[in-house]
């Protein structure tokens, strides 16, 4: 039971990093311990915490706790973590096959660097077309967006700090966005700036503290809440600070 609950936690972990709200990772959890064999299982989790405590058929408590170092967005990985979690509830696997499994979604990039930077340079350019920009302010829009991604897959390497790597994104996006006015290549900064900052926005991060909000989980939903404010007032930081170096718009 302790293999099985450390295998179980590895998974919840793992969902919760991929992007999952508070309940899901925490019924997950609680679903693949007792289809394992648990008559009871305690959880309880937030964003950067998890615990929990399994009673075993024989009077057995073992209890684990989990420090949660980051979250992001993969809902690729999240749907076969899922899956897994599904499976092992419906057909109970040993540790050693829940493992095999977890190491093979683990390993699995579903997407290379190279495309998700074109992702989210067209992104970047689609929004400046939308707010009113030029093809012209897209086009330098679409290649400042392919610079921020690699920008922010360089610092999410060095820094650990979601936060400040969205300054630094903001900051840099809107820094080469006043460089292209500076050298006539642009006559505005606005929608460029404005379609940048739109791919750095964490709007799932705060879309799920509202899930989590309405299903209960009132401490997870404010944490959520209260670090997707303050990425917010990072990126406007990040722009503010350069306005300030460049001599403003």
């Amino acid at each position: 039971m302790k293999e099985l609950l450390t295998c179980a936690m590895d998974i919840g972990e793992q969902m919760l990093v991929c992007g999952a709200e508070v309940h899901r990772a925490e019924d997950s959890v609680k679903r693949m311990c007792l289809a394992m064999g648990a008559e009871r299982i305690d959880i309880f989790i937030i964003t950067s915490s998890m615990v929990a405590t399994v009673y075993t058929a024989d009077g057995e408590a073992l209890t684990q706790t989990r420090r949660i170092n980051g979250t992001g967005t993969d809902i690729e990985r999240l749907h076969r973590l899922n899956d897994l979690s599904r499976h092992i509830c419906e057909t109970p696997l040993s540790p050693d096959e829940i493992r095999s499994e977890y190491r093979k979604i683990m390993k699995t990039r579903v997407y290379p660097f190279w495309l998700e930077c074109v992702f989210c340079a067209v992104i970047a350019g689609s929004f400046t077309l939308f707010f009113g920009g030029g093809v012209i302010d897209a086009i330098v829009s679409t290649v400042i967006g392919a610079l921020v991604k690699l920008l922010g897959y360089l610092f999410g390497k060095a820094v650990t700090s979601r936060i400040f790597d969205k300054f630094i994104c903001a900051f840099v996006a809107s820094i080469l966005a006043f460089c292209a006015l500076r050298l006539s290549l642009v006559g505005g900064v606005d929608k460029i700036i404005i379609g940048n900052i739109m791919t750095l926005i964490p709007g799932i991060g705060l879309t799920n503290a509202l899930r989590d909000l309405f299903t209960g989980d009132s401490i997870a939903g404010l944490l959520r809440s209260i670090e997707a404010l303050l990425v917010a007032l990072a990126i406007a930081a990040g722009y503010f600070l350069s306005t300030l170096i460049m001599g403003g718009i």
